[in-house]
């Protein structure tokens, strides 16, 4: 075969950057080494790849084509050199979770499972649903922990949990049975465009309601709970989230007839990762820590 992985490694790193220039410093080589390997593959498979516009590489048809090809390939095989450079337990395993799960059930389950196997190591990304899944087609995560749905051809999905949406406020006047319709001109603070949390509340109210006032959009969630102690807003929000503070009464659990928005808590991965042992076990604790947390929520 005439084809070297580094030529396919460097083709690929020109895609994504689409400057030599770029690509070079990234790879420590000469922008003259990454033009002589893009030319050499060129030749190789007898077209040219890319469209020269403006100083810039454009991929064309056949590089299109190519691209989808190999992407795959060289994925597998970084995943299998990552692997294998890692013991069953020792290594590390690259985590994204969306924000509800990084704040309130991936702490204890990293450190649990840290303390359990001391020789691997956890790293651990933050992002709403939408952005875990785009580090999972990255490469830059093993693993993603995520609320809502997901139907991204190239995510592998399970469902590890039920996760139930509540509607509080710190208004005392709304401590009465009522329907979400009578609520939908109030102020609303919601999360972000592309947060789980956000997109299964609007899709479960779409047919009981002619709109929601959004008066405000935040990223965190403990943002939107400050908010809430300050100002007589209301918020659709995990009830995980807001346990203490309905127990507490700083919040109130506004008792909507007619209301029961839960979503699925989902672990997400690429559909070409490899299934190493260190792999398997991380994804077998992590799912029984979860479920575990989760019905001692439903029995409190």
């Amino acid at each position: 075969m005439k084809l070297t992985l580094r030529q396919m490694e460097i083709f690929l790193n020109v895609v994504r950057e689409g400057h030599l220039t770029n690509v070079a410093k990234r790879m420590g080589l000469s922008q003259s080494a990454i033009s002589m390997s893009i030319k050499e593959l060129e030749n190789i498979l007898g077209s040219p790849l890319f469209d020269r516009i403006n100083k810039k590489l454009i991929l064309n048809e056949m590089g299109r084509s190519f691209e989808k090809e190999i992407a795959p390939i060289i994925k597998k095989l970084n995943d299998i050199e990552y692997e294998f450079k890692n013991s069953v337990n020792k290594g590390m395993v690259r985590v994204g979770a969306s924000t509800t799960i990084v704040d309130y059930l991936m702490p204890p389950i990293i450190c649990s499972y840290m303390k359990n196997y001391p020789d691997v190591k956890v790293s651990l990304k933050e992002g709403n649903s939408q952005r875990i899944v785009e580090l999972l087609k990255d490469g830059e995560i093993d693993v993603g922990y995520i609320e809502g749905v997901t139907n991204d051809p190239e995510i592998i999905k399970e469902i590890i949990g039920v996760d139930e949406l509540v509607v509080v406020t710190t208004d005392t006047s709304l401590d009465q049975p009522c329907t979400i319709d009578m609520l939908q001109d109030r102020k609303w603070v919601l999360r972000e465009e592309g947060s789980g949390t956000r997109d299964v509340f609007l899709d479960y109210v779409k047919n009981k309601v002619n709109h929601i006032n959004i008066f405000l959009e935040l990223g965190h969630t403990e943002s939107i709970k400050s908010l809430l102690m300050n100002h007589q807003c209301l918020t659709c929000i995990s009830k995980i989230a807001v346990e203490k503070e309905i127990q507490t009464q700083k919040l109130i659990h506004i008792p909507l007839k007619n209301f029961e928005c839960k979503r699925d808590f989902l672990m997400i991965y690429h559909k070409d990762k490899y299934h190493s042992e260190l792999f398997e076990k991380f994804l077998y604790f992590t799912k029984s820590m979860i479920r575990e947390m989760l019905e001692g929520s439903k029995k409190r």
